[in-house]
């Protein structure tokens, strides 16, 4: 059963269009748009997009054994992390493949592990299971708190303005809790699409005045709310994976294109660790998420196969090596591309696949998103 965003009439009332498939966003509903697709890319490229993102799960843990153990649990140095820092990790089983994609906070008090509602109960049940002479209390606050989100140029200058926070002087996941409009929110700083932008953390019963105000704040400066058709090829556009889309509990970090970014790799041990280190040591994976540029107009569809590049004056697609995960139409590339993993034969840019509708090209997934220092 979808999950549906407590926002979905403030959402209405903006003319949102949802899919005609419910969960089509990670299992949510969720605006698909607003009526123009392309003018709400315009926000987030031009000056600034405010995105619902309920779509997440929040998790409580105190104790005095809490920070031991989710260092233990997650890839990312919980361990180092102090009051209003965060990082973004992986949880892994013993097997190295990933069961979740998570945020962690630290609060003084407690941390805070930010996932997807989708896997809501999986995380509940992994994360008691190995509870068992900790001192840690883990609180489900999914019901509790909701999530939005402000990206683009002007962002950083809409935050400063509401609550005096400085987006530009702080790290990727450094957070406060912050006044808006007379509502208490916890303002965390991300740059999911290259510029400076922030998360909200706020009590349900706080998101539609705290969405108002920020919607106000946006239209201002000449931005406005973006669905997910919109962000779908933002996202595509710099190279950042979708948990359960482009990557699930079918692929180890490297696989996915994760080490590097979601991983450290001083922290000590932690589930998962040992086929990690197998995997970076020996170096060899024979299959890897990939971006995609696609000759000609057609989208593929996710799970459309790849092929190898067939044999000279062959007919033939050549024998399958991959498939696709999601694609869209760029504005930015001029091309249609998305991601999809391929044989190793395959992975280096420049190289040549087949689908059913044409061609496509391998290329490099920018650097902004393949290295970061979040979880060292």
């Amino acid at each position: 059963m979808s999950i549906e965003t407590p926002l979905k009439s403030e959402h209405e009332k903006l003319g949102a269009h949802f899919v005609a498939k419910p969960g089509e966003y990670f299992d949510c509903v969720l605006p698909a748009n607003y009526g123009d697709p392309q003018r709400e890319y315009k926000f987030a490229r031009e000056s600034v997009a405010l995105i619902d993102i309920n779509y997440r799960c929040v998790l409580s843990f105190t104790g005095v054994d809490r920070v031991r153990y989710l260092n233990a649990m997650l890839t990312g140095n919980i361990r180092d992390l102090t009051a209003g820092h965060g990082n973004i990790s992986l949880l892994l089983n013993p097997q190295g493949r990933i069961l979740a994609e998570v945020e962690t906070l630290t609060l003084e008090d407690r941390l805070l592990v930010i996932s997807h509602a989708m896997i809501r109960a999986k995380l509940l049940e992994t994360f008691d299971k190995f509870i068992i002479m900790d001192d840690v209390t883990m609180e489900d606050w999914s019901e509790k708190f909701g999530t939005l989100a402000l990206e683009g140029p002007k962002a950083a200058e809409i935050v400063h303005e509401l609550c005096a926070m400085d987006l530009n002087s702080l790290g990727e996941f450094a957070h406060a809790e912050k006044q808006i409009a007379g509502i208490s929110c916890r303002v965390i700083r991300t740059s999911a699409n290259g510029a400076p932008g922030a998360e909200f953390l706020t009590l349900r019963e706080n998101l539609a005045p705290l969405w108002n105000s920020l919607l106000d704040a946006a239209r201002k400066r000449g931005g406005g709310p973006v669905g997910y058709e919109a962000l779908n090829i933002l996202q595509l556009e710099e190279g950042i994976a979708w948990y359960g889309v482009d990557f699930d509990e079918n692929q180890i970090p490297h696989q996915a294109v994760l080490e590097s970014t979601h991983i450290s790799y001083t922290k000590g041990c932690y589930t998962g660790q040992e086929i990690v280190e197998r995997v970076r040591s020996r170096g060899q994976i024979q299959r890897r998420r990939v971006m995609l540029r696609f000759s000609g107009d057609a989208i593929p569809r996710a799970g459309e196969p790849l092929f190898a590049w067939p044999a000279e004056n062959s007919a033939e697609h050549g024998t399958e090596i991959g498939f696709v995960t999601r694609a869209a139409r760029s504005t930015k590339f001029g091309a249609v591309i998305g991601m999809g993993y391929v044989r190793r034969e395959q992975m280096d840019p420049g190289s040549k696949v087949k689908w059913s509708g044409g061609e496509a090209e391998v290329f490099e997934i920018p650097a902004t998103h393949k290295k970061t220092e979040s979880c060292t």
